[in-house]
Protein backbone atom coordinates (compact mmCIF):
# COMPACT_ATOMS: atom_id res chain seq x y z
CA UNK A 1 0.00 0.00 0.00
CA UNK A 2 1.02 3.64 -0.84
CA UNK A 3 1.14 5.27 2.94
CA UNK A 4 3.40 8.06 2.01
CA UNK A 5 1.07 9.81 -0.59
CA UNK A 6 -2.08 8.82 2.40
CA UNK A 7 -0.13 11.32 4.53
CA UNK A 8 1.15 13.67 2.75
CA UNK A 9 -2.67 14.82 1.35
CA UNK A 10 -3.87 14.82 4.99
CA UNK A 11 -1.00 16.85 6.14
CA UNK A 12 -1.68 18.94 2.72
CA UNK A 13 -5.02 19.19 3.95
CA UNK A 14 -3.95 20.34 7.53
CA UNK A 15 -5.74 16.89 9.12
CA UNK A 16 -2.91 17.04 11.62
CA UNK A 17 -4.21 15.00 14.13
CA UNK A 18 -5.81 12.05 11.15
CA UNK A 19 -2.37 11.97 9.74
CA UNK A 20 -0.52 11.24 13.48
CA UNK A 21 -3.11 8.62 14.10
CA UNK A 22 -2.76 6.95 10.83
CA UNK A 23 1.22 6.85 11.54
CA UNK A 24 0.22 5.40 14.77
CA UNK A 25 -2.01 2.82 13.11
CA UNK A 26 0.72 1.57 10.58
CA UNK A 27 3.61 1.54 13.33
CA UNK A 28 0.95 -0.52 15.73
CA UNK A 29 -1.49 -2.06 13.61
CA UNK A 30 -4.67 -2.51 15.74
CA UNK A 31 -5.83 -5.69 14.48
CA UNK A 32 -9.48 -6.62 16.19
CA UNK A 33 -10.94 -2.96 15.12
CA UNK A 34 -12.67 -3.01 11.52
CA UNK A 35 -11.96 -0.31 9.02
CA UNK A 36 -15.40 2.15 10.57
CA UNK A 37 -13.59 1.45 13.65
CA UNK A 38 -10.18 2.40 12.99
CA UNK A 39 -11.75 5.54 10.72
CA UNK A 40 -13.46 6.91 13.91
CA UNK A 41 -9.73 7.02 15.96
CA UNK A 42 -8.92 8.88 13.11
CA UNK A 43 -11.72 11.53 13.65
CA UNK A 44 -11.48 11.59 17.15
CA UNK A 45 -7.73 12.33 16.79
CA UNK A 46 -8.06 15.40 14.56
CA UNK A 47 -11.10 16.98 16.81
CA UNK A 48 -9.85 16.86 20.05
CA UNK A 49 -6.61 18.09 18.17
CA UNK A 50 -8.50 21.18 16.77
CA UNK A 51 -10.53 21.34 20.22
CA UNK A 52 -7.56 22.21 21.84
CA UNK A 53 -6.28 24.37 19.44
CA UNK A 54 -9.38 26.91 19.97
CA UNK A 55 -9.70 26.53 23.55
CA UNK A 56 -5.88 27.52 23.54
CA UNK A 57 -6.52 30.10 21.25
CA UNK A 58 -9.81 31.66 23.79
CA UNK A 59 -7.65 31.13 26.46
CA UNK A 60 -4.99 33.14 25.05
CA UNK A 61 -7.35 36.11 23.65
CA UNK A 62 -9.03 36.68 26.75
CA UNK A 63 -5.40 37.53 28.62
CA UNK A 64 -6.89 36.76 31.95
CA UNK A 65 -5.11 38.90 35.08
CA UNK A 66 -5.39 35.64 37.13
CA UNK A 67 -4.68 32.13 36.42
CA UNK A 68 -7.61 30.99 38.30
CA UNK A 69 -10.48 28.12 38.07
CA UNK A 70 -13.59 27.11 39.99
CA UNK A 71 -11.81 24.26 40.84
CA UNK A 72 -10.06 26.40 43.36
CA UNK A 73 -12.54 28.98 44.69
CA UNK A 74 -12.57 29.11 48.20
CA UNK A 75 -15.83 28.45 49.80
CA UNK A 76 -14.42 28.07 53.22
CA UNK A 77 -13.71 32.07 54.22
CA UNK A 78 -17.10 33.85 55.54
CA UNK A 79 -17.51 36.49 52.63
CA UNK A 80 -21.09 35.32 51.88
CA UNK A 81 -20.42 33.30 48.67
CA UNK A 82 -22.98 31.29 48.01
CA UNK A 83 -21.19 27.68 46.61
CA UNK A 84 -24.49 26.44 45.02
CA UNK A 85 -25.10 30.31 43.11
CA UNK A 86 -20.94 29.46 41.61
CA UNK A 87 -21.71 26.15 40.71
CA UNK A 88 -24.65 27.86 38.47
CA UNK A 89 -22.99 30.22 36.87
CA UNK A 90 -20.43 27.46 36.07
CA UNK A 91 -22.96 25.98 33.57
CA UNK A 92 -22.81 28.83 31.79
CA UNK A 93 -26.47 29.36 31.26
CA UNK A 94 -26.11 33.25 32.30
CA UNK A 95 -24.04 33.44 29.25
CA UNK A 96 -26.48 32.05 26.89
CA UNK A 97 -29.30 34.45 28.31
CA UNK A 98 -26.89 37.41 28.05
CA UNK A 99 -26.81 38.78 31.54
CA UNK A 100 -24.46 40.50 32.88
CA UNK A 101 -22.17 39.77 36.35
CA UNK A 102 -21.54 42.45 39.09
CA UNK A 103 -19.04 41.39 41.91
CA UNK A 104 -18.96 44.02 44.03
CA UNK A 105 -16.89 44.21 47.85
CA UNK A 106 -14.02 45.24 49.60
CA UNK A 107 -10.60 45.15 48.25
CA UNK A 108 -8.42 41.69 49.09
CA UNK A 109 -11.87 39.41 49.03
CA UNK A 110 -11.36 37.69 45.90
CA UNK A 111 -13.75 39.78 43.24
CA UNK A 112 -10.87 39.32 40.72
CA UNK A 113 -10.41 35.96 41.34
CA UNK A 114 -13.89 34.84 41.05
CA UNK A 115 -14.42 36.60 37.71
CA UNK A 116 -10.99 35.56 36.11
CA UNK A 117 -12.53 31.86 37.45
CA UNK A 118 -15.98 32.38 35.83
CA UNK A 119 -14.26 33.79 33.02
CA UNK A 120 -11.80 30.70 32.27
CA UNK A 121 -14.83 28.05 32.56
CA UNK A 122 -16.86 30.20 29.33
CA UNK A 123 -13.41 29.99 27.60
CA UNK A 124 -13.59 25.96 28.81
CA UNK A 125 -17.35 24.99 27.80
CA UNK A 126 -16.63 27.44 23.91
CA UNK A 127 -17.46 30.80 25.11
CA UNK A 128 -15.07 33.91 24.15
CA UNK A 129 -13.60 35.99 27.15
CA UNK A 130 -11.54 39.41 27.60
CA UNK A 131 -10.21 40.99 30.75
CA UNK A 132 -9.53 44.81 30.89
CA UNK A 133 -8.86 46.65 33.91
CA UNK A 134 -10.97 50.02 33.04
CA UNK A 135 -7.60 52.21 33.56
CA UNK A 136 -5.99 50.31 30.38
CA UNK A 137 -9.35 49.43 28.66
CA UNK A 138 -9.38 53.78 28.41
CA UNK A 139 -5.78 53.32 27.15
CA UNK A 140 -6.95 51.58 24.67
CA UNK A 141 -10.37 53.62 23.36
CA UNK A 142 -7.53 56.68 23.05
CA UNK A 143 -4.94 54.95 20.58
CA UNK A 144 -7.89 53.61 18.89
CA UNK A 145 -9.68 56.80 18.07
CA UNK A 146 -6.12 57.99 17.27
CA UNK A 147 -4.97 55.67 14.81
CA UNK A 148 -8.94 55.71 13.15
CA UNK A 149 -9.61 52.25 14.68
CA UNK A 150 -12.39 53.17 17.19
CA UNK A 151 -15.20 51.58 15.24
CA UNK A 152 -13.69 48.64 14.51
CA UNK A 153 -12.03 48.19 17.86
CA UNK A 154 -16.04 49.15 19.62
CA UNK A 155 -17.43 46.32 16.92
CA UNK A 156 -14.12 43.45 17.85
CA UNK A 157 -14.94 44.18 21.92
CA UNK A 158 -19.02 43.64 20.91
CA UNK A 159 -18.23 39.77 19.49
CA UNK A 160 -16.82 38.97 22.45
CA UNK A 161 -19.58 36.48 24.48
CA UNK A 162 -17.94 37.33 28.01
CA UNK A 163 -15.90 40.79 28.74
CA UNK A 164 -14.16 41.52 31.88
CA UNK A 165 -14.01 45.04 33.28
CA UNK A 166 -12.09 44.77 36.46
CA UNK A 167 -11.55 47.63 39.15
CA UNK A 168 -14.59 49.52 38.69
CA UNK A 169 -15.33 52.72 40.86
CA UNK A 170 -11.33 53.37 41.54
CA UNK A 171 -11.64 56.51 39.31
CA UNK A 172 -14.37 58.87 38.26
CA UNK A 173 -14.81 58.99 34.59
CA UNK A 174 -14.81 61.70 32.30
CA UNK A 175 -17.56 62.65 29.94
CA UNK A 176 -15.18 60.71 27.29
CA UNK A 177 -15.01 58.01 29.21
CA UNK A 178 -18.58 57.63 29.95
CA UNK A 179 -20.07 58.02 26.27
CA UNK A 180 -17.44 55.38 24.63
CA UNK A 181 -18.90 53.01 28.07
CA UNK A 182 -22.60 53.56 27.38
CA UNK A 183 -21.09 52.45 23.50
CA UNK A 184 -19.73 49.29 24.70
CA UNK A 185 -22.57 48.33 26.93
CA UNK A 186 -25.20 49.25 24.31
CA UNK A 187 -23.59 47.21 21.81
CA UNK A 188 -23.57 44.60 24.08
CA UNK A 189 -27.31 44.78 25.85
CA UNK A 190 -29.43 41.18 25.64
CA UNK A 191 -27.00 40.19 23.06
CA UNK A 192 -23.39 39.15 25.10
CA UNK A 193 -22.16 39.35 29.22
CA UNK A 194 -20.42 41.96 30.47
CA UNK A 195 -18.38 40.75 33.95
CA UNK A 196 -17.43 43.66 36.59
CA UNK A 197 -15.94 43.77 39.85
CA UNK A 198 -15.93 46.57 42.02
CA UNK A 199 -15.37 47.91 46.06
CA UNK A 200 -18.42 50.23 45.13
CA UNK A 201 -21.81 48.57 45.84
CA UNK A 202 -24.61 49.18 42.95
CA UNK A 203 -26.45 51.32 44.97
CA UNK A 204 -23.38 54.11 45.00
CA UNK A 205 -22.53 53.21 41.10
CA UNK A 206 -25.12 56.32 39.77
CA UNK A 207 -23.24 58.46 42.06
CA UNK A 208 -20.20 57.51 40.64
CA UNK A 209 -20.92 58.26 37.15
CA UNK A 210 -21.30 61.84 37.82
CA UNK A 211 -23.70 62.65 35.29
CA UNK A 212 -27.63 61.68 35.67
CA UNK A 213 -28.33 61.58 32.02
CA UNK A 214 -25.81 58.91 31.03
CA UNK A 215 -25.74 57.20 34.42
CA UNK A 216 -29.53 56.41 34.11
CA UNK A 217 -28.68 55.10 30.31
CA UNK A 218 -25.54 52.85 31.79
CA UNK A 219 -26.97 51.04 34.85
CA UNK A 220 -30.04 50.20 32.69
CA UNK A 221 -27.99 48.21 30.10
CA UNK A 222 -26.41 46.99 33.71
CA UNK A 223 -28.66 46.56 36.49
CA UNK A 224 -31.98 44.96 35.26
CA UNK A 225 -30.24 42.13 33.21
CA UNK A 226 -27.66 41.14 35.81
CA UNK A 227 -26.80 38.49 38.51
CA UNK A 228 -25.07 40.56 41.39
CA UNK A 229 -22.82 38.98 43.77
CA UNK A 230 -22.16 40.77 46.90
CA UNK A 231 -19.04 39.79 49.22
CA UNK A 232 -18.18 40.64 52.32
CA UNK A 233 -15.64 40.44 55.40
CA UNK A 234 -12.03 40.44 55.72
CA UNK A 235 -9.03 40.26 53.07
CA UNK A 236 -8.07 36.60 51.85
CA UNK A 237 -4.55 38.19 51.98
CA UNK A 238 -4.34 37.84 55.49
CA UNK A 239 -4.63 33.94 54.84
CA UNK A 240 -1.61 34.17 52.56
CA UNK A 241 1.95 33.46 53.96
CA UNK A 242 4.06 36.04 54.13
CA UNK A 243 8.28 35.76 54.31
CA UNK A 244 9.69 35.53 58.00
CA UNK A 245 13.02 36.74 59.05
CA UNK A 246 15.14 36.51 61.92
CA UNK A 247 16.69 39.23 63.41
CA UNK A 248 20.28 38.15 63.59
Amino acid sequence: MLNQPTLDKLRALKLTGMADAFCEQLQKPILDLDFEDRLALLIDREYYLRENRRLNRRLSQAKLQQSACIEDVDFKHPRGLNKSVMQELARGQWIQQHLNLLITGPTGCGKTYLACALAHKACLIGFTARYYRLPRLWHELKIAKANGTYANWLSQLAKIDVLLLDDWGLAAPDDEQRRDLLEMLDDRYQRKSTIITSQLPTTHWHEHLNDPTLADAILDRLLHNSVKIELKGDSLRKNQKTLQTNDA
